[in-house]
């Protein structure tokens, strides 16, 4: 397949181009790949559970997706925008009670143990409807699997379920785990998690903390002469610009997800034998948001929320945190989704003295000190723009009065004070949307989720109304009727504000020009990479 790489030039033409990517067609030559290799990637953090079917992030993902495969794979030419995988063909019934898979012949688990619907079925009912992060809409009415034989599973829904909701979660929320790993003790200890077991192209080999995760050539794979790569290892480079360090060291071959610094990328992109790599991404959309802990009798207040967003000024967020590879945020679903999105919502524009008098008919005068209130603002350690935009609200928040205290914490603490111990006023959060509502976004305000689910509501927020379109929007079997009832559900949540919208982005891959087969579908950071090959 061929690869997409912008030039010199283009890599600085910010949002527009990022955001339009998907219409942008593949370019370059197409070669012969070749076979062996090691390919050694920039990875800055460590994720310590690897089971994609629990922990469905991208963190997770970029490594594990090589591990444990997903019943279909994103693709910018397949039938409804998916590839298969473990399942060859899929097909919902009428009525929306049941969805039909035929799987894949001869696949193999890593243990030399058979492949079978029996793994499915486990998979859907043991793991992603009671534990999965993303999977809870998807999967809430799933009430049974049929496995006539080997190759069937037949997904039974207690309530209708729309199959183009289905069909849209198959890449993100159906890594298929092995039944005869897991089925003793409880799931969640596994030690599988740690050192997955899986079907894909590569095999999980070790892991060193603080240093590398290495991964091997699956030589049983059921892709015909794939995997190309001998071995995958995933060096931990935590300060991004070490991987930039690194690439041009010639010490690693690709640095994906921006791990290098944006404002290292025109440099970069001169430099002799590295690539900028714009495609790959048009399936993970980020977004920037600012998470509300409405237990706080202020944030509680629409009017105090209402002042916060007028004081962002996401056209300077743009420019300044994201260098222009960004755009301002519209409200829950991305401009880049053509199916959901609408620009049909209420605005919030940058304007301080508005913001100033709504906390004022709010009763929060200023104090003498100038100070209205006090919050405690977590900003996501993840990336550096969740970081640096955490410094820019704290300074929006005090422009209107608001002292914001910044905490600051490293993945797991900041993941615990979130979303299990509620220990924020504020938080920045980069939620994903992944191509449907119901997969990761209607979570993010829907009430009711249980403490300890990342990137979801945990801020105590409860609109009945929202809920209930919510509900009806994932039981609508109409894909026309179901788009308009997310577009409705756009206008409730901007007008509403449990959440403020701020930006989203695509996330950019630098690599040695020797590295082939990047990009070549819209989740490729996140897919199994069994045709990425090193050219020497």
């Amino acid at each position: 397949m061929s690869q997409f790489t912008i030039s010199r030039r283009a890599v600085l033409a910010g949002s527009a181009m990022l955001l339009a990517s998907t219409a942008l067609p593949t370019i370059g030559r197409a070669q012969t790949p070749k076979k062996g290799g090691r390919l050694v990637v920039a990875a800055d953090s460590e994720p310590r559970n690897l089971n994609p079917a629990i922990v469905a992030s991208n963190g997770v993902f970029f490594i594990s997706s090589k591990v444990v495969e997903t019943l279909a794979e994103a693709s910018f030419d397949g039938k409804d925008g998916l590839a298969p995988r473990l399942a060859l063909s899929w097909e919902g019934a009428d009525d929306g009670l049941s969805a039909t898979f035929k799987l894949r012949d001869g696949v193999k688990w890593h243990d030399g143990k058979p492949f079978t619907s029996a793994d499915v079925a486990f998979s859907a009912l043991q793991v992603w409807k009671p534990l999965q992060n993303l999977g809870r809409t998807v999967f809430r009415d799933l009430e049974a699997v049929d496995t006539p034989d080997a190759l069937t599973a037949v997904f039974k829904f207690s309530k209708p379920t729309p199959f183009q909701l289905i069909r849209n979660a198959l890449p993100a929320l159906s890594s298929v785990v092995p039944k005869h790993v897991y089925e003793t003790g409880k799931i969640e200890d596994n030690p599988a998690n740690i050192a997955p077991v899986g079907t894909g192209p590569f095999k999980f080999a070790e892991y060193k903390q603080g240093q590398y995760y290495r991964l091997t050539k699956n030589t049983d794979y059921w892709g015909k002469d794939e995997p190309y790569l001998d071995e995958i290892i995933y060096q931990v480079l935590p300060d991004r610009t070490s991987a930039a360090a690194a690439l041009e060291a010639e010490e690693i071959h690709l640095a994906a997800f921006s791990a290098v610094p944006l404002a290292d990328l025109d440099r970069i992109s001169k430099v002799p034998g590295l690539k900028v790599v714009t495609k790959g991404y048009e399936g993970l959309t980020y977004q920037l948001v600012v998470e509300i802990n409405h237990r706080r009798k202020e944030l509680a207040d629409l009017k105090v929320r209402q002042a916060i967003a007028h004081a962002i000024d996401k056209d300077f967020v743009v420019k300044t945190v994201f260098l222009g590879y960004a755009a301002a945020s519209t409200g829950p679903v991305p401009k880049n989704d053509p199916q959901f999105y609408t620009a049909d919502v209420p605005t919030y524009a940058f304007d301080v003295a508005k913001a100033n008098a709504l906390l004022d008919e709010a009763g929060y005068k200023k104090g003498a000190d100038g100070k209205r209130f006090s919050l405690k603002l977590l900003p996501a350690p993840y990336f550096n723009e969740t970081k640096q935009f955490g410094d820019y609200l704290r300074q929006a928040l005090a422009a209107i009065g608001i002292d914001a205290q910044l905490v600051n914490n490293d993945s797991a603490a900041h993941i615990k004070a979130v979303y299990t111990d509620h220990a924020f006023d504020l938080a920045v959060g980069p939620p994903v949307f992944r191509g449907d509502p119901a997969i990761s976004t209607t979570i993010l305000v829907q009430s009711g989720i249980p403490d300890g689910v990342p990137f979801s509501n945990q801020g105590g927020y409860k609109n009945d109304d929202l809920d209930a379109l919510i509900t009806k929007a994932s039981e609508t079997l109409d894909s026309a009727a179901r788009t308009e009832l997310y577009k409705t559900f756009q206008k409730k949540v901007v007008e509403d504000l449990p959440l403020i919208n701020v930006a989203e982005w695509s996330f950019i891959s630098v690599a040695r020009d020797t590295v082939g087969n990047i990009a070549n579908n819209p989740r490729w950071a996140v897919s199994n990479w069994a045709d990425t090959y090193l050219e020497s």
